[in-house]
């Protein structure tokens, strides 16, 4: 056993570097800002939850998917960016060894379900456009909770092997991440012994996880292309950014460029997501009208 393993002091608690060192005028505008597209993602993706699951008008596979995809959504942006506010406007940035191990597990499991579910909702158009005589036969709603199910116990599995990759060596190199919320990569950077294993594990896992939806994105011929554009849109904006913080050496990477690529997608591509599935479609279009038009209604009588 290595000596600075045998030595690994026990560390207790992290300190997110985050934006401490920006100026406190420089934190009041991130904090406005992105409260403000922190609740700008919860209201549009409780929206299309609210619509899609209670509108029997958007009963096909794609609503049932896009309710769940924005569920997710929901949580993974939850997870990182309550914390991030309340860091810009406290001078204690420390976090505990479990809350960190917490949050580090959460954006794995709910990270990697939306990976698989998107991969789920491209191949589901795929058998819309290629099959649509078989469509419903294919898509069955009992195939659709299946899958779903799946997303979900795939997301809990393999967030488990990755939180373990993650913590299986004591942290003897410090306990200062330099980001916002405790990104796997740099946490185990920290850890004493030679990190190289884990991180090829994590990248060994990043290529299935991050680029199944790429790959089942692309099995349509070209009809499939132009009518899923805003699926790729998505899974281009989405992944190319969590893509650059797990499949990159540690060594091409920096405080100044992880940070803009967890924001993006930690933070804008929630907010993203239904404007690039929602406002494109006249059927969720329609049923965001009627909603809004049922709560006004239902105001106006209350009063």
């Amino acid at each position: 056993m290595p000596a600075d393993l045998r030595n690994g002091s026990t560390v207790t608690e992290f300190v997110l570097v985050g934006f401490e060192q920006s100026s406190p005028s420089t934190r009041a505008l991130l904090f406005a800002l992105f409260l403000a597209l922190y609740s700008l993602a919860m209201a549009m993706n409780g929206l299309i939850i609210f619509i899609t699951w209670t509108d029997p008008r958007l009963s096909s596979p794609m609503y049932f998917f896009l309710g769940h995809l924005s569920f997710l959504d929901v949580c993974f942006i939850t997870t990182t960016v309550p914390q991030m506010l309340i860091h810009l406007v406290v001078k204690n940035h420390s976090v505990s060894f479990v809350a960190c191990m917490t949050q580090m597990y959460l954006v794995f499991f709910v990270g990697v379900a939306e990976c698989i579910l998107l991969a789920f909702m491209a191949y589901d158009r795929y058998v819309a456009i290629c099959h649509p005589l078989n469509y419903a036969q294919i898509m069955s709603r009992q195939v659709c909770v299946r899958l779903v199910s799946t997303a979900w116990f795939f997301g809990l599995i393999n967030g488990l092997f990755l939180e373990y990759m993650s913590f299986r060596n004591p942290f003897c190199r410090g306990h200062h991440i330099e980001n916002f919320f405790c990104e796997a990569p740099i946490v185990i950077a920290l850890s004493c012994g030679d990190p190289r294993f884990s991180l090829k594990m994590i990248f060994a896992d990043a290529i299935v996880v991050l680029l199944s939806p790429m790959v089942a994105s692309s099995s349509g011929r070209g009809k499939t292309f132009s009518t899923c554009a805003s699926h790729l849109t998505v899974v281009i904006f989405f992944y190319t950014s969590a893509m650059f913080s797990y499949m990159n050496p540690r060594s091409t990477h920096g405080p100044d460029k992880d940070k803009p690529f967890s924001l993006l997608y930690t933070i804008i591509t929630p907010m993203c997501n239904p404007i690039i599935y929602s406002f494109r479609n006249k059927e969720m279009k329609g049923a965001m009208v009627r909603a809004l038009g049922r709560s006004s209604l239902a105001q106006a009588r209350s009063v």
